[in-house]
C-alpha cells in the first residue's frame, strides 16, 4: 500500500487522505463533473482502438452522466459503496467505485484516470484506498472485470496481485456485440 494509507480513509470515516500532491476522499456532488470527465475521457482513451465510437458513446452516456453519478454519490446502497476521487488542487484526476457482492467479496466496478496523468501513481493510490474501505466492510477477496485485450488495465491489475479467473461476455453487450471481459481476483 502507498505510504500514509494505514490511517485516514475508512468507510465509516471517509475524510480526505493526502499522499504526495494528491488527496483521496469520498466523492461529493461538487465532484460529479470531474468524475464524468475523467471516466468518459478514460473510457474513450482505453477503448478507441478496440470498440466502435457508437459503443463508447453508449457506455459513456449510460454510466458516466451527471444524473447517474449524482445519484450514486447521494444514495449508495447494497452492492455499491459510492465513488471515491483522487484530487490535485481540488481537481478530479481519478475516480474509483465499487461495492460488496458477497459477504467477503468486493468488486471494483470502475477505475479511471485523466488519460494524461497515467504513471503518476494515481490509480494505485485509488485502488489502495478503496481496498482499505472494502476490507473494513469484510472483504477478503477483491474482483474486477477488464475487457479482454485492455493493455492499460490488465497489466495494472496483474502488477497489483490480481490473477485471471475466467472470461465472460461483457456486461454492456447488445445482442449483436461479442466483447469479452476477463475476470480477475486477488486476496486482500
Amino acid at each position: 500500500m502507498a505510504a500514509g494509507l494505514e490511517e485516514g480513509l475508512t468507510y465509516s470515516n471517509p475524510t480526505a487522505l493526502v499522499v504526495g500532491g494528491f488527496s483521496v476522499q469520498r466523492a461529493h456532488l461538487q465532484h460529479v463533473e470531474g468524475i464524468s470527465k475523467v471516466c468518459t475521457d478514460g473510457y474513450r482513451s482505453t477503448y478507441k482502438e478496440s470498440h466502435s465510437k457508437e459503443y463508447i458513446d453508449r457506455i459513456n452516456n449510460e454510466f458516466y452522466n451527471f444524473d447517474r453519478i449524482s445519484k450514486e454519490i447521494t444514495e449508495p446502497g447494497d452492492g455499491w459503496d459510492g465513488w471515491f476521487v483522487a484530487l490535485e488542487n481540488n481537481e478530479v484526476v481519478g475516480a474509483i467505485g465499487g461495492g460488496m457482492f458477497d459477504q467477503n467479496k468486493g468488486e471494483i466496478y470502475v477505475l479511471y484516470l485523466d488519460p494524461n496523468r497515467r504513471d503518476e501513481g494515481i490509480g494505485t493510490l485509488l485502488l489502495d484506498a478503496f481496498t482499505k474501505v472494502q476490507k473494513e466492510k469484510g472483504a477478503t477477496e477483491q474482483w474486477v472485470s477488464v475487457a479482454k485485450g485492455n493493455q492499460k488495465g490488465i497489466p495494472f491489475y496483474e502488477a497489483r496481485g490480481f490473477v485471471f479467473h475466467n472470461e465472460q461476455d461483457s456486461f454492456a453487450n447488445n445482442h449483436d456485440e461479442q466483447f469479452i471481459s476477463n475476470r480477475y481476483r486477488r486476496k486482500v
